[in-house]
C-alpha cells in the first residue's frame, strides 16, 4: 500500500469519527432529532472526495451497525439501523456517492459544493422518510410531516455551511500538500 493511500484510509477513518462526533450535537424532534451527522458527511465528502469521503460514511455505518455508539445519542446497533430513523442513516452512504460523483464531475467549487450538499441533504430525507414511512405504519403525509419538512430550512443551512467549509478546508489542505490531488 502506497504511503499516500494510507494517508487516504487514516483521513477516511478520521472523517469517521468526526461525523461520530457531530452525531452528538442534537437537537431533540418528537420522532427523529435534528444532528450534525449530515454537516459532517458533507464536509467529508467534499473534503476528501467521492471514494475516501464514502469510505468515511461506511466506516461510521458499519462502525454503529456493529455496536460502536456513535450514532446521535451514544447509540449503536443493528436495532437502530433497522428501527425507524435506519432511513436515515442508510441514505448517508447513496447521498455520499451522488455527491462525490457529483463533485468529480462538476468540480469542487463553492457553488458545485452547495448543490452537491443539497443533492445529498434530498437523497438523506428521502430515504429516511420512505423507511419511516414503511417502518412505523404512517401515512406519505405524516412521514413527509415528521421526516422531511422538519429538516429542510436547517438542511439547507447545514449544507451550505458544510460545502462552504468543505472547498475551504480541501483548498488549503491541497496548497499545503497534506491533501494528495488523487482525493477526487
Amino acid at each position: 500500500m502506497s504511503n499516500t493511500k494510507l494517508k487516504m484510509w487514516i483521513l477516511s477513518a478520521l472523517f469517521a469519527a468526526i461525523i461520530g462526533i457531530f452525531a452528538q450535537i442534537t437537537i431533540p424532534l418528537p420522532l427523529i432529532p435534528i444532528t450534525g451527522q449530515t454537516f459532517a458527511i458533507g464536509l467529508a465528502v467534499t473534503i476528501l472526495g467521492l471514494r475516501y469521503g464514502t469510505l468515511s460514511v461506511f466506516i461510521y455505518i458499519l462502525l454503529g451497525a456493529i455496536g460502536v455508539p456513535v450514532f446521535s445519542g451514544m447509540s449503536g446497533g443493528l436495532g437502530i439501523v433497522a428501527g425507524p430513523t435506519g432511513g436515515y442513516i442508510v441514505g448517508f452512504l447513496p447521498a455520499a456517492i451522488v455527491m462525490g460523483i457529483y463533485l468529480n464531475k462538476f468540480g469542487f467549487t463553492k457553488g458545485q459544493a452547495i448543490v452537491s450538499n443539497l443533492l445529498g441533504m434530498a437523497v438523506t430525507l428521502l430515504f429516511g422518510t420512505i423507511w419511516l414511512k414503511y417502518g412505523t405504519g404512517l401515512t406519505w403525509n405524516a412521514a413527509f410531516m415528521a421526516g422531511t419538512y422538519p429538516f429542510l430550512i436547517v438542511g439547507v443551512i447545514k449544507a451550505v455551511a458544510a460545502a462552504l467549509a468543505g472547498v475551504l478546508v480541501r483548498d488549503r489542505l491541497l496548497n499545503a500538500r497534506l491533501l494528495p490531488a488523487i482525493s477526487n
